[in-house]
C-alpha cells in the first residue's frame, strides 16, 4: 500500500470518527474545525454565500437553511441549444480587403468592414445553463439555535449543524466522483428527528414524475441565438429513510420521523459530444443512483474522501496562523487583513486547488468561466470558454498544484475545437490547420463572436496549445506529447498559412487581430500584430519545433517553423519606457490606459520569454507598462497582477495585489471572486499567484522564494511540481529559506536560484536532494 493511500485512509477514518462523535455533543463541546474549511453562523441569504460542491460533472450551491434548504443543481454538460456550426460562409473571399484597410490604418472602416462581411453566424454562442434546485422544507417550527455552515476542504464536505428542541441535527453534503451522485445526510441525536419535505423548482421547461420512491424532474433546455434547444436531462431523486415513513405527494416527496434520511441526487443529459445527443439521460440517472443505494452511507462517504483526498492532499500550504483564523470565513474576508491572519491565503490557495478537482475531472468537461457552477439560463458572459485569458488562468494551479489529471478535460475540449477550428480556418481564411477565436461553448464553434472589436483574435488556440505543452513540460511524459504534437501541428499550420508581411516594417503579422478587448487610439481594437500575437506564436513555434524534435520526427515542418518565428517582430520599448502593446508606440495614447487586459505582458507571465534574469531591459520595460496600467482590475484581472509581480521578484508588491484579491471587493462570502460578478478565474489565477511568491520554475532554472513578503515570514510548502517533472518540498525560517528538498522522474539538470545566487543542479531519477544555506550560501545538504 502506497503512502499516499494509507494517509488517505486514516484521513478518512479520522474524519468518519468526528463526524460520529459530532451526533453525540453538544455544539458548546464540538471539535475546532480545520484551518481548510470555510465556516459560518448563518444560512446563505444569496448565491454567493452558498457553498460549491463538485465532483467535475455534478455541482451543487448549499445554501443551508435548517428549516428552508435549497441545493441548485448544474450538470457540467447542460448548455443552451444543440449542435451547430457558426463558421461565416465565404468570409475568406473578404480577408485581403480587410487586411488592406488595417495596412491603410483605417481601423474603423475595418471594423465595420469585418462585422459586414466576417463574423460568426450566430454572432454569440450559447450559456451554459442550471438544472434548478432541489428545495428542502422542514416541518418543525421550533427555532434553531447555535447554527454553523461549514465546508471542509479537506474532505470535500459540506455541513450544517444547529440545535432545535434540545436536539443536536446535522447534514452533510458531497458530490461524489466515485458514484457519480450528490449525497445529502440528514442525522440527529435523537430518534424520530427527521420530519421535511422535498421538491424540485427550474427555470427550464421540465415536468416532475415519479419512478417507485424516486422523485423525477425531466426536462428540456432552452433555445438561443436561434439554435434550438435539445437537450433533454433527467434529475433523480432517491430518499433512503431509516425508520419512520415515506410519502408522496403531488410535488414531491415527505418523510415523518426518520431516524436519519440519505438523499442520492443523480443528473444526466443526453448529451454524449459536442456533435453528438444521443445518450439516454434516463437510464443512466437512473443506473447511478440503483448503484450508489446499494451501498451503505458510511461506505459512501469513505469512498468520496478516499478519492478525493488522493488529489487534494498531495500539497500542504503552512503561512502561519493567529487568532484571527477562528472567526468566520466572511468575516475574516470582510476584514481585508492578510498581514494579521496568514492562514487566509493559504485558505485561499487551498480553496482554489478544490475548485479544480471539484469542477475538472477526467472525463468530464474543462472549468468554464464559473467552473462547474451557474444559477441561471443565461450565465454572466454566458459561462463559456473564454480563451483569450480566463480559460487558460483557470490552468495555471494544475500543475504546480500538483493536480496534472485535471487536465484531462481541457485536453478534450482542444482536441474537438482543433476539428470544428479546421472549419473555421477553410471558410474564413481559405488556411490549412485549424483556428479559434477568443470564445467556445460546449458545441465547440471557433468561428469570431461577439462584434469585430472582440472577437477578430485568432490566437485562442494557439495559447491553449502552449498551455497544454506546459502538461508535458511538468511531467515530461512523452506519451502525452505525442498525443499533443498533431494539435500543435495544426494550429503551426494555420499560422504559417496566414501570417502577411506588414508594408512598414517586414515583419511577419497576424491581420486583423487585437490586443484583446483593448482600444488603441482610433477608436477600435482590431489592428495588425499585436504584441501578445508575437509572443504567443513564439511559443507556439518553439513548442512545435521542440516536440518534434523530442519525438525524432516532422523534421521539414519543424525547420519550416523556425523560419517563420524569425520573421516575427520583436518586442519594442515605447517612449514612456513601456513594453509597447502594439507594433506602433500607441500605449500612452489609448483611451484607457489602466484597461484591465495588459496583453502585451504574456511575454512575462505565464510565459517566460523576459524575466528578471535573463532580459533585464525587456523585464524593466514590463514592470513599467504594470506601474502605467495600476494594481487594481476586475477579479482576474488582478490575480494576472498578483503573478506578474511574482515574476518580478517583488514580495510586497505582490503581497499587496493579494491583500486586495483576497479582500470583500475581489472576493465574496463564500470566497468566489468577485469579477464582479463571479468568475472563476480570478481563484485559479490567485493561488497560481501564491505558488510564483513561493516557487517558479521556467528556462531550466527552479527558483526557491522568489517573492517571499514579510508578512509570512516562517512557512512551508510541501508536494509542489516545478518543470521537468521535479516535485519540491520547501520551508523557510525567518523570511530564509531552511531546506528545499527535490526529487526528479528522470535524471534531470537544472540551474537552481536563491536570492542572488546560482547553483548547478543535477538529479538522478526518484533520488531526492536538499538544499540550504551553509555559511550563508545556497549548498547541497548532507
Amino acid at each position: 500500500m502506497t503512502f499516499s493511500r494509507r494517509m488517505a485512509m486514516q484521513m478518512t477514518a479520522a474524519f468518519l470518527g468526528s463526524l460520529k462523535a459530532a451526533s453525540a455533543l453538544t455544539p458548546t463541546t464540538r471539535e475546532k474545525l480545520s484551518d481548510l474549511t470555510l465556516w459560518y453562523e448563518q444560512p446563505a441569504a444569496e448565491w454567493v454565500e452558498a457553498m460549491p460542491i463538485g465532483n467535475g460533472r455534478l455541482g451543487a450551491m448549499i445554501y443551508g437553511g435548517p428549516s428552508e434548504d435549497r441545493i441548485q443543481l448544474n450538470e457540467s454538460t447542460l448548455w443552451a441549444g444543440s449542435p451547430y456550426q457558426p463558421a461565416h460562409k465565404g468570409a475568406a473571399a473578404h480577408l485581403k480587403e480587410a487586411q488592406k484597410l488595417v495596412f491603410e490604418g483605417r481601423y474603423r472602416e475595418a471594423q465595420d468592414f469585418i462585422n459586414k462581411e466576417m463574423m460568426a453566424e450566430p454572432l454569440m454562442q450559447l450559456s451554459y445553463q442550471t438544472v434548478g434546485s432541489l428545495l428542502i422544507n422542514d416541518e418543525w417550527a421550533g427555532p434553531s439555535l447555535q447554527y454553523r455552515r461549514s465546508l471542509d476542504l479537506e474532505s470535500a464536505v459540506a455541513r450544517i449543524e444547529f440545535v432545535r428542541d434540545r436536539k443536536n441535527f446535522v447534514r452533510e453534503y458531497f458530490s461524489s466522483a466515485v458514484d457519480q451522485v450528490i449525497v445529502v445526510r440528514f442525522k440527529a441525536d435523537a430518534p424520530k428527528g427527521m420530519s421535511f419535505a422535498i421538491g424540485f423548482e427550474s427555470p427550464q421547461k421540465t415536468n416532475v414524475a415519479m419512478d417507485g420512491n424516486d422523485l423525477i424532474l425531466r426536462g428540456v433546455n432552452t433555445d438561443q441565438q436561434g439554435i434550438p434547444g435539445k437537450l433533454r436531462f433527467n434529475a433523480r431523486v432517491r430518499m433512503l429513510n431509516e425508520g419512520g415513513r415515506l410519502i408522496k405527494t403531488d410535488k414531491g416527496l415527505r418523510v415523518q420521523f426518520a431516524d436519519a434520511v440519505t438523499l442520492l441526487i443523480a443528473i444526466n443529459t443526453n448529451f454524449k459530444r459536442y456533435d453528438d445527443i444521443s445518450g439516454e439521460p434516463e437510464a443512466l440517472a437512473k443506473a447511478a443512483i440503483e448503484k450508489a443505494a446499494a451501498k451503505p452511507y458510511e461506505k459512501l462517504l469513505a469512498d468520496h474522501i478516499a478519492d478525493y483526498q488522493r488529489l487534494f492532499g498531495r500539497v500542504k500550504l503552512d503561512l502561519g496562523r493567529s487568532a484571527v483564523a477562528d472567526l468566520p470565513t466572511n468575516k475574516r474576508v470582510h476584514a481585508d487583513a492578510l498581514e494579521s491572519d496568514p492562514a487566509l491565503a493559504a485558505l485561499y490557495y487551498q480553496f482554489g486547488r478544490y475548485l479544480l478537482i471539484s469542477s475538472s475531472r477526467p472525463g468530464g468537461q474543462a472549468a468554464g468561466l464559473q467552473g462547474l457552477w451557474n444559477e441561471s439560463l443565461n450565465a454572466p458572459w454566458q459561462g463559456k470558454y473564454t480563451i483569450n485569458i480566463n480559460t487558460e488562468m483557470n490552468y495555471w494551479i494544475a500543475e504546480p498544484g500538483n493536480l496534472p489529471e485535471c487536465v484531462e478535460p481541457l485536453l478534450a475540449l482542444v482536441k474537438d475545437i482543433a476539428v470544428t477550428g479546421q472549419v473555421t480556418a477553410k471558410e474564413q481564411y481559405n488556411a490549412r490547420g485549424w483556428v479559434a477565436h477568443h470564445n467556445t461553448d460546449i458545441w465547440r464553434a471557433t468561428a469570431p463572436i461577439d462584434g469585430a472589436q472582440y472577437g477578430t483574435w485568432p490566437m485562442g488556440g494557439a495559447w491553449l496549445c502552449v498551455q497544454l505543452y506546459d502538461h508535458y513540460d511538468y511531467s515530461r511524459n512523452a506519451a502525452f506529447l505525442k498525443e499533443l504534437y498533431p494539435l500543435m501541428k495544426g494550429a503551426s499550420q494555420f499560422f504559417l498559412d496566414t501570417l502577411v508581411a506588414h508594408p512598414k516594417h517586414g515583419w511577419m503579422v497576424t491581420n486583423p487581430s487585437m490586443s484583446p478587448e483593448h482600444d488603441h487610439p482610433f477608436g477600435t481594437t482590431i489592428c495588425a500584430g499585436p504584441a501578445m500575437d508575437t509572443q504567443i506564436l513564439r511559443d507556439l513555434f518553439d513548442c512545435t519545433a521542440a516536440a518534434a524534435a523530442q519525438l525524432k520526427s516532422d523534421t521539414a515542418f519543424a525547420a519550416e517553423v523556425k523560419a517563420m518565428r524569425a520573421k516575427l517582430a520583436p518586442d519594442l520599448i515605447g517612449k514612456a519606457g513601456q513594453l509597447q502593446e502594439w507594433l506602433e508606440d500607441w500605449d500612452m495614447d489609448a483611451p484607457d490606459i489602466h484597461h484591465r487586459h495588459v496583453s502585451h505582458l504574456y511575454g512575462l507571465f505565464p510565459s517566460s520569454q523576459f524575466n528578471v534574469y535573463d532580459t533585464p531591459k525587456l523585464t524593466d520595460a514590463a514592470k513599467k507598462s504594470l506601474e502605467i496600467r495600476g494594481d487594481e482590475a476586475t477579479g482576474w484581472g488582478t490575480a494576472w497582477r498578483l503573478n506578474w509581480w511574482a515574476r518580478l521578484a517583488d514580495g510586497e508588491h505582490a503581497f499587496k495585489i493579494l491583500k486586495f484579491l483576497a479582500g470583500p471587493e475581489r472576493t465574496y462570502p463564500n470566497m468566489f471572486d468577485a469579477h464582479p460578478p463571479f468568475q472563476i478565474d480570478g481563484n485559479f489565477g490567485g493561488a497560481n499567484g501564491i505558488s510564483e511568491m513561493l516557487l517558479q520554475s521556467f528556462n531550466g532554472q527552479i527558483i526557491a522564494l522568489p517573492a517571499l513578503p514579510k508578512a509570512w515570514p516562517n512557512g512551508s510548502l510541501k508536494g509542489v511540481r516545478a518543470r521537468g517533472g521535479v516535485t519540491a518540498d520547501l520551508s523557510w525560517k525567518n523570511g530564509a529559506l531552511e531546506r528545499l528538498t527535490l526529487t526528479a522522474n528522470g535524471k534531470q539538470s537544472f540551474t537552481l536560484r536563491y536570492g542572488g545566487e546560482a547553483l548547478p543542479v543535477t538529479l538522478g531519477a526518484k533520488k531526492p536532494a536538499s538544499f540550504g544555506l551553509k555559511a550563508g550560501k545556497l549548498a547541497l545538504l548532507a
